[in-house]
């Protein structure tokens, strides 16, 4: 396997035919892999926009989609760059950086629609260590480690449904512990995968976390 495949997230979505064929006609127009990038930065503001808005069902719902918009921005851009050939030397900047602010605009946005805003500020912090974790064993020569339980699309999932179900749970009651319970999973569920990670980060230096004080 080339390295380029051991530093890229796997997904199986990548290969479905509706993503390829997507990819396929982005790479033909004059839109870059970078500005599809940001565009999907653009979908956190306005999810997370929504969420400070208020907390009624159609702003949750909205936010559920933009999320998913999100997820297909983070997906197509890389296809873009490998696949259709319009990788840049300021890619890897393009796709992390925006990943990072995303993440955070959403958590954040999250906890305080929860009325938890630091558990939401927590989770984004926790979240951003994960990916923190990961980048670090690439710099030091280890293929980065994309497991979780909590990595990005994991995230993604438990926020999409906490807004799904806190939809629901707004109209009929008013509440937010559907997105509360999101939002903690994810902290704790971040804290879990920084740990894993740094766990078999050691173990593959060859060297205990602990021993390195």
């Amino acid at each position: 396997m080339e390295t380029a495949d051991l530093n890229r997230r796997p997904l199986k979505t990548r290969s479905s035919r509706w993503a390829q064929r997507v990819a396929a006609y982005l790479a033909s127009t004059a839109i870059s892999p970078n500005q599809i990038s940001l565009l999907g930065v653009v979908f956190a503001v306005a999810g997370a926009s929504a969420l400070l808005a208020d907390n009624r069902p159609w702003s949750l719902v909205f936010c559920a989609v933009c999320i998913q918009l999100r997820l297909a921005c983070n997906l197509l851009d890389g296809m873009v760059a490998l696949e259709g050939g319009k990788k840049s030397v300021v890619g890897t900047l393009y796709n992390e950086i925006p990943d990072r602010v995303a993440d955070s605009l959403f958590i954040v946005a999250a906890g305080y629609c929860a009325d938890w805003p630091s558990l939401g500020w927590c989770g984004a912090l926790l979240a951003a260590l994960t990916a923190y974790i990961r980048a670090l064993g690439g710099s030091l020569g280890l293929a980065q480690d994309f497991r979780g339980p909590m990595a990005k699309p994991h995230r993604m999932a438990v926020l999409t449904i906490g807004c799904v179900v806190g939809a629901g749970e707004s109209a009929r009651w008013g509440s937010q512990y559907a997105l509360l319970a999101a939002v903690l999973v994810i902290t704790i569920g971040s804290l879990i995968t920084c740990a894993t990670r740094i766990r078999a980060m050691g173990r593959a230096l060859g060297v205990k976390p602990t021993e390195n004080s």
